[in-house]
């Protein structure tokens, strides 16, 4: 499972710092940073999700209110949102 994280779409709200320890704050920028990622385009972040991590990780998607975190199964195909 591959996790995608648009750093321009987020709010700062952290509810996805909450879910996962994947996130972590950075009050800087009052933006959350994907941990463990690379930057794949200007502002998107991607990294792959440990087995044992999924569910946390789907959590911290589900949660966020402006949808900046998309989760992608081995496939590739979008699950969330």
């Amino acid at each position: 499972m591959k996790i995608e994280y648009d750093e321009d779409t987020c709010i700062g709200m952290f509810q996805c710092v909450a879910e996962w320890e994947g996130f972590e704050k950075d009050k800087t920028k009052g933006k959350a940073i994907l941990n463990d990622s690379e930057e794949a385009e200007d502002g998107v972040f991607v990294r792959e999700v440990p087995e044992d991590a999924e569910l946390d990780a789907k959590f911290a998607a589900r949660t966020c209110p402006v949808d900046a975190i998309k989760i992608y199964d081995d496939d590739g195909e979008q699950l969330i949102p």
